[in-house]
């Protein structure tokens, strides 16, 4: 019994490998077509533009939402306040969470008013524009239309002349005959 081919490199690796790597085939098909669909490629965009707007994010954070905590309570950060424990063992250091917890929320407040909002914004304002019925055509656009739609009813000179005066072929006019040996 054969196996059948896939077409791929990775049906020539089970022809190659034998049927032990049908397996290996159906992964390797099913990972093409994954790849294939457009959501992978969506997915992909969409980690590097999340990579790249973590640094965004990562940038306000640290040069104005912790500057800010810095001003209010005289540290960038909390995560030595409220810390308690025995001395010389690891303290519990409750400041920490509320400084997770403080980045947490105002990263997110800055996201949302500085990316989501507008964007949204945006996209209402696109969605009001696609409503609308298209205007009509300008006066000189429909004479325009007017006089390219008569143009393409006339024949053009050169096909007129073909029409009135076809070409004629006499046998003297052909190529010359070929000499003898």
């Amino acid at each position: 019994m054969s196996q059948p081919s896939i077409g791929s490199a990775a049906g020539s690796a089970a022809n190659a490998l034998g049927s032990g790597a049908k397996g290996l085939a159906k992964v390797a098909q099913g990972f093409k077509d994954f790849v294939s669909r457009g959501n992978a490629v969506d997915l992909a965009v969409g980690v590097v533009i999340g990579a790249a707007f973590g640094a965004v994010v990562s940038s306000i954070v640290d040069n104005l939402i912790n500057p800010l905590i810095g001003w209010i309570f005289g540290q960038p950060n909390l995560d030595n306040v409220l810390a308690f424990g025995p001395a010389g063992k690891d303290e519990i250091r409750l400041g920490a969470i509320v400084t997770a917890f403080i980045t947490f929320l105002l990263t997110a407040a800055a996201v949302y008013f500085i990316i989501v909002l507008p964007l949204n914004a945006l996209a209402a304002r696109r969605k009001r524009g696609e409503e609308a019925e298209p205007a009509a055509p300008a006066e000189d656009i429909l004479l325009l239309q007017e006089i390219r739609d008569l143009l393409a009813q006339r024949p053009s000179p050169a096909v007129q002349a073909d029409v009135t005066n076809p070409p004629t072929i006499r046998p003297q006019d052909g190529p010359p005959a070929p000499p003898t040996a």
